[in-house]
């Protein structure tokens, strides 16, 4: 599949933008289905609000939707950490993923996070066997799955949510192994590089779908109604193909999706 729409920005304004509260969580779901009723808990340690989760209906069809927040306001930024998940966001996404495969309910995750939580309550709690099973379940899951990043996609935070049959993203995202900033102080001992690293990452919509990837980029506009309208009827194309399959081709093609990279 290829993009709707392209058009040229440096990645250095894709950053900037993708960093931008665009587009909100809360917004997304409303916009795009109906009926969503939330789901708490990962039944082991909490309730993680940077992790939204729950069953809704896509165009009158049982769907699965995961959702990361950022948060609205800055006192609700400061409580879902920016959209940095704790291991408990994790498992309970990982929860809710299981579950649709019971139902047989195909999966929608949107992500937007500069990765999960690198506090050391995070690393207590076992945050990357968190992330490693959410990956690892994913690869096994025989519903469809479609994971859209709608902002920032960062590291094995946003993998853990990504592990799909189609990765799709925003016109104005990015999706890393790590940030700009991150990728400075490695390799050059300099953080104030960024927009240079940025340049060179290939972590805008363009350079993954032509690196295949991502499947396909969605076109932004300031209507945000047009643009849920169009995610709309093409998760509902994409998904009824997706649920066509045989259930071992399916699975199949999702893991040789992942081994190729």
């Amino acid at each position: 599949m290829v993009s709707l729409f392209r058009r040229e920005l440096t990645p250095v304004q894709i950053v900037k933008r993708a960093r931008d509260d665009r587009f909100m969580a809360r917004e997304i779901i409303s916009g795009i289905f109906t009926d969503f009723f939330e789901l708490h808990g990962d039944r082991y340690a909490g309730d993680d609000k940077s992790v939204i989760g729950g069953l809704a209906n896509l165009n009158g069809k049982p769907v699965t939707v995961i959702v990361i927040d950022k948060g609205s306001d800055i006192k609700d930024k400061l409580a879902k950490r920016n959209g940095s998940p704790e291991p408990y966001g994790y498992r309970k996404a990982t929860r809710l993923m299981k579950q649709a495969a019971k139902f047989g309910r195909p999966i929608i995750t949107f992500i937007n996070t500069p990765g999960a939580f690198p506090g050391k309550t995070a690393e207590d709690q076992g945050q990357g066997e968190a992330i490693a099973q959410s990956i690892l379940e994913s690869l096994k899951l025989p519903v469809p799955m479609i994971a859209i990043v709608y902002g920032e996609g960062g590291s094995g935070g946003a993998l853990a949510l990504a592990t799909a049959d189609q990765v799709w993203m925003f016109q104005n995202s990015t999706y890393s192994v790590l940030s700009p900033e991150g990728f400075a102080s490695i390799l050059w001992k300099d953080a104030k590089r960024r927009d240079e690293a940025a340049a060179v990452m290939g972590l805008t919509p363009n350079d993954l779908l032509d690196n295949h990837i991502i499947e396909y980029i969605v076109p932004e506009s300031r209507s945000h109604s047009r643009v849920f309208s169009l995610i709309r009827t093409k998760l509902s194309e994409e998904i009824k193909t997706l649920a066509n399959m045989p259930i071992n081709d399916l699975i199949a093609q999702r893991r040789a999706r992942f081994r190729k990279f």
